[in-house]
Order: structure tokens, then sequence, then C-alpha cells
């Protein structure tokens, strides 16, 4: 199954930092979208729901998950579905 990841990120954020490591770490490919930029952050909370950084969201055929925060273990689950 196809899926587009977005991570929603902020400067200065050193979760976000880990974030990308981490997905650069699995070669897993990402649209970076800086939430300090209005229509980022618009996206974010209108469309995800989504009120901290980091924020992922694994967009598939079948709708969007979204995970807050870093939680690696919850991360390898999903993404190795996606």
């Amino acid at each position: 199954m196809a899926s587009r990841i977005l991570l929603f990120t902020q400067p200065g954020c050193l979760s976000c930092e880990v974030m990308k490591m981490f997905l650069e770490a699995k070669g897993i490919a990402f649209e970076e979208r800086d939430m300090s930029g209005d229509a980022a952050c618009v996206e974010l909370l209108e469309t995800y729901h989504g009120r901290t950084a980091p924020t992922l969201v694994i967009l598939t055929t079948s709708g969007a998950t979204v995970i807050e925060g870093f939680d690696p273990e919850r991360l390898d689950q999903l993404l190795s579905a996606a």
C-alpha cells in the first residue's frame, strides 16, 4: 500500500530533529512542514487536529493516521504497515 508521510516540525524542537533522524535512518521518505509558517499550522490544526511538534501524518488510501510526539515503538509498527 503506497503512503505519503508528512512531518510537521518547528524550529528549535529537539524531538523534531530526533524524529527526522529516525525516519532518515530507516530510509523513509517524508515531506517536512514547518509549523511556524501559517499555512502548515492551519493545515495541521484544521485537517489533522494536531497541536504539538513533532506530528507525523501517514496518508494512505484508507485515510490518515496522526502521531503526536516521538514514540519509536508505535512508529515502527505503523510505518512497517504503511
